[in-house]
């Protein structure tokens, strides 16, 4: 009712507007205006051509052709003779001018004023007392209608399901949970790396719970107006609390919630008062029953201890990375309405992509079946997947990138040398694929993949990383006798992995189990300025050298490595110049001695129909980059 308004309002003035425009258009015509006396002089002179009368209005033409009007006093009978007498050519026109047209016109003007005065008074009543409506909420109501996300669509997240299972059921069925005491919990953060499905989640908490469902961005809160952040989360309870029961979900909380005190802005900060309303919302003198809020983030470690605690955020429920289970729950969701062919292995799929999200995993569905429609395939096939996940983790290919043919040798070489330290170091994870094909940024990619998920490094496979990544420029120079800039962003690595090892994990026997650099974010100010120096020089000079200790001991064994098995180095950078592309599997017949076998993709079949049994537990959904799980690629 109330846009309707506002758009009859908005068509009334625009008409008003016209009218008057048109009207002064009118008056702004070119007529001279006579007294009456100064119009008998005209006639008299025989200066006037025509006249139309209208009432005791007089308009006409002299005989120069200029308009001109006049008023003629009421009962002036002998005007018409005189002008007859002149031989003026008269006309006369009935008065249809209407009172209320006059009256229109001259009160228009007001009548606009009074119209944009009541529409401006209805925005600040209907905005919580805030001018243009700016203070009001920008959350949205999730309506039935929507196609609704569930839990089957979501998998891998077996235990975050279940404590949100729980809050559903309690809204379903509160006597079961109030009969024995308990109370439904005021808040539930989800917390968890990036593409791992939170957003997902919340989505299918409000397909599984027929209670109005409420979704804000952290961002949506501040805005450029002091004061309007908590006015905004005023309003949002206010919504909730009318229509309790009912669930209230911000994205990305860690917008407004990081620690107070911690910026440049100090404690009267516009994000500050919208975290200190947001704190009294969900648990100050006021009750918030039936109201839920449940928050998402990735950074839960900046948010503000007061925000945190019970009675707030009573569950903080962990969205992890899947395992082998949960990825094949999540490729069997995601691959559901896409045609497979036989050689499709899902099982094979999952266990050769750890360390994957549910987002990265999406991606690479959607890219295989890209890549398959491309080549005007009918069904997806496994070598589509395999190129689709080659894509996803190393970057596209660049073919028509020109190389020179010593550029080439030196590349053969370079990502010869990482891919044989791989094969050959006991603790380094196996090879998956090695191409000299350019690819993203580098001109040629070596990438590992660890055979199982991993959540700890021991310090042999930190120093056997720190070795495959130097692999390349030894390659280099005991090949050529020189050295290029192509091992940039390997000596990166080995050196930000031995500075971790030495300041953050303790594996340094000359500085001990301790941790050096404390962390300390500040909000406006960046990445580059969240570590103090909490240590002496001295401290400081040992750090350095333990640090060049590491990187230096690993490359001398990876020298030495490569200087005895010079001959399978020259074998398998041979190999990348003729093939360009080698997996582990054939690095391993080049070890033993036999020929690279390249076997191409058969024909696309069309899988049988098959009945996929998955447990709602291992549905699918998600949302890349893995971290340690999957290493970057050394280029």
């Amino acid at each position: 009712m109330n846009s309707t308004l506002k758009t009859v309002m908005l068509w009334m003035s625009l008409l008003v507007v016209i009218f008057l425009a048109w009207h002064f258009a009118n008056i702004q015509k070119k007529e001279t205006t006579y007294k009456f006396s100064e119009f008998i002089q005209q006639v008299e002179g025989g200066q006037i051509q025509d006249v139309t009368i209208t009432g005791n209005e007089v308009k006409g033409h002299t005989t120069a052709n200029e308009a001109f009007r006049t008023v003629a006093p009421l009962g002036y009978d002998k005007l018409v003779d005189t002008l007859l007498a002149k031989h003026v050519a008269v006309n006369f026109q009935s008065d249809q001018s209407s009172a209320w047209a006059t009256i229109l016109i001259n009160s228009a003007p007001f009548v606009l004023l009074i119209a944009f005065w009541i529409f401006f008074m209805r925005q600040m009543q209907s905005g919580g007392n805030k001018a243009l409506s700016f203070g009001k909420s920008k959350a949205k109501l999730l309506a039935s209608q929507q196609k609704k996300v569930t839990f089957k669509d979501v998998a891998g997240v077996d235990e975050a399901k279940e404590e949100l299972q729980e809050i559903i059921e309690f809204l379903k069925e509160p006597q079961k949970f109030q009969k024995l005491g308990g109370r439904i919990p005021k808040g539930v953060l989800l917390m968890g790396p990036p593409g791992t499905g939170k957003t997902l989640l919340a989505r299918a908490i409000a397909g599984e719970a027929n209670v109005p469902f409420f979704s804000i961005s952290g961002s949506d809160f501040v805005e450029m107006f002091v004061g309007v952040g908590a006015s905004r989360v005023r309003d949002l309870f206010e919504q909730g609390k009318k229509n309790a029961p009912c669930i209230i979900f911000i994205d990305e909380i860690d917008a407004v919630g990081r620690h107070r005190g911690a910026g440049l802005g100090g404690g009267n900060d516009e994000r500050e008062q919208t975290l200190n309303q947001l704190l009294v919302e969900m648990d100050g003198f006021e009750s918030n029953d039936g109201v839920i809020l449940i928050a998402a983030t990735n950074r839960p470690d900046v948010l503000d201890p007061a925000l945190l605690r019970p009675g707030r955020f009573d569950r903080r429920v962990v969205v992890s990375r899947p395992d082998f289970r949960g990825r094949e729950g999540i490729l069997h969701v995601h691959t559901r309405k896409i045609p497979l062919s036989d050689d499709v292995d899902i099982a094979v799929l999952a266990r050769a992509t750890p360390g994957f999200s549910g987002a990265d995993l999406a991606n690479l569905v959607n890219e295989a079946a890209l890549a398959a429609a491309r080549r005007g395939q009918k069904f997806v096939t496994m070598h589509d997947f395999e190129s689709a996940k080659d894509k996803v983790l190393m970057g596209a290919e660049r073919k028509s990138m020109i190389i020179t043919d010593e550029e080439k040798k030196v590349t053969a070489y370079h990502e010869g040398g990482h891919a044989l330290l791989a094969a050959l170091l006991p603790h380094a994870d196996p090879l998956h694929k090695v191409t000299i094909i350019p690819r993203g940024m580098a001109l040629g990619v070596t990438q590992q993949l660890p055979t199982e998920d991993k959540h700890n490094w021991t310090k042999e496979q930190l120093e056997d990383r720190i070795a495959v990544c130097l692999g390349g420029r030894i390659a280099e120079d005991i090949t050529f006798g020189q050295i290029s800039t192509g091992a940039a962003n390997d000596i990166e690595q080995a050196t930000e992995m031995a500075r971790k090892m030495v300041c953050e994990w303790g594996m340094s026997e000359a500085l001990g189990p301790l941790t050096y650099g404390k962390k300390e974010e500040a909000i406006f100010l960046g990445k580059e300025f969240n570590r103090h120096q909490d240590y002496s020089e001295a401290t400081a000079l040992k750090i350095d050298a333990e640090i060049k200790r590491i990187v230096e001991d690993q490359f001398q064994r990876a020298h030495r490595l490569l200087t005895e098995k010079r001959p399978e180095l020259v074998k398998v950078a041979v190999a990348l110049l003729e093939h360009e592309v080698l997996d582990g599997s054939h690095l391993q017949q080049i070890l033993r001695g036999e020929e690279v076998e390249i076997r191409r993709p058969k024909p696309a079949v069309a899988a049988a129909p098959r009945e996929v049994k998955v447990d709602d537990g291992e549905r699918a959904g998600g949302l890349l980059p893995p971290p340690m799980a999957a290493p970057k690629p050394t280029a």
